[in-house]
């Protein structure tokens, strides 16, 4: 079958790893359904994998893809869960959590093999493109707001890094929620986007904004850190789920934290019954995720170099 692999690892030039071409569909095991895929969404996680971080050289070549939508064997529409090994369903009941690509084959192929318990229906009113690109992103975002953040409707928060997969799910999210959201990007045009999904306004990085905010969504890091710190009332949150301009702040603004009782809470993908709640949250509400294109997969690399080089604003989908 036709995938998209990481055949090296290069963590200088990771998409010099990335090759294109037949690899061997999965094998029949028990407790496990094989999808056609349909479509499947970029990641960051991907390039990271190109990088070798949570990849190994001794797992390679690895078709790459967490996040994907299909139909199974018996043509049911699914969504796939691409957290793996939590619950002990269709894998070790001693197995630590990973996600797709990790430890197993991915969705960036014609078929994937999961755990059965991964499985969940499309709501019909998704399509397979929107449906893709929620159980990595907008199912991270999801958990940000909704449970780690404890945000309520009329709460105000700060989206940083507009234009991110995370970060363009947030802001709609919160949107639809009833909340007050401001952002920030470096992108004049980004910023400008923000503000038609629905943030109330969209500032540059650092700047000072018209309020203090109960939370900040954070996946930017070293860069933005302080100003989400500075952003917050006493005893507003601070969710971090990624690190895009590295991990090391110059300050770590620890005076600020303990004196305003501020917390810091980081926050890792989600949990099938939040993706549950998510595709319901989308399908109830109409909201949708924001697509910034759509490719067939057999132009995955030109996907990878738009993600790589911060050219979007929203997800990039594969069509099989």
């Amino acid at each position: 079958m036709f995938a998209a692999y990481a055949a090296r690892i290069d963590r200088d030039q990771p998409l010099s790893g990335l090759e294109l071409g037949e690899r061997p569909a999965p094998e029949e095991r028990p407790g496990w359904t094989t999808v056609n895929v349909r479509a499947a969404s970029l990641n960051h996680h991907d390039l990271w994998s190109l990088r070798g971080v949570g990849l190994g050289e001794e797992s390679l070549p690895m078709i790459l893809g967490c996040d994907a939508a299909g139909t199974d064997q018996d043509g049911n529409e699914v969504v796939i869960h691409s957290v793996i090994g939590q619950s002990g369903h269709g894998v070790g009941p001693k197995e630590p959590r990973s996600i797709l690509t990790e430890r197993y084959q991915g969705t960036f192929a014609e078929q994937v093999a999961v755990p059965t318990w991964n499985l969940l229906p499309k709501p019909a009113d998704l399509s397979f493109e929107e449906a893709a690109c929620l159980p990595t992103a907008w199912l991270t975002a999801y958990r940000m707001l909704f449970t780690n953040a404890g945000v309520r409707p009329g709460d105000s928060v700060l989206v940083q890094g507009a234009g991110g997969g995370v970060a363009t799910a947030a802001i709609v999210l919160a949107k639809a929620a009833g909340l007050r959201v401001y952002a920030t990007s470096r992108d004049e045009a980004k910023r400008k986007r923000a503000v038609d999904l629905g943030a109330l306004d969209a500032f540059e990085p650092g700047a000072r904004l018209p309020e203090r905010v109960d939370a900040v969504i954070e996946t930017v890091g070293a860069a933005t850190w302080s100003h989400s710190v500075k952003s917050l009332k006493p005893g507003g949150t601070l969710v971090i789920s990624g690190a895009t301009s590295g991990p090391n702040p110059k300050a770590a603004e620890l005076n600020r934290i303990f004196f305003l009782e501020l917390k810091v809470v980081g926050s890792t993908m989600g949990t099938k019954d939040e993706l549950e709640d998510l595709l319901n949250f989308c399908a109830t509400t109409g909201v949708r995720p924001v697509v910034d294109s759509v490719l067939p997969l057999d132009r995955a690399r030109e996907g990878f170099e738009k993600m790589a080089g911060g050219d979007l604003f929203g997800k990039i989908v594969l069509t099989v």
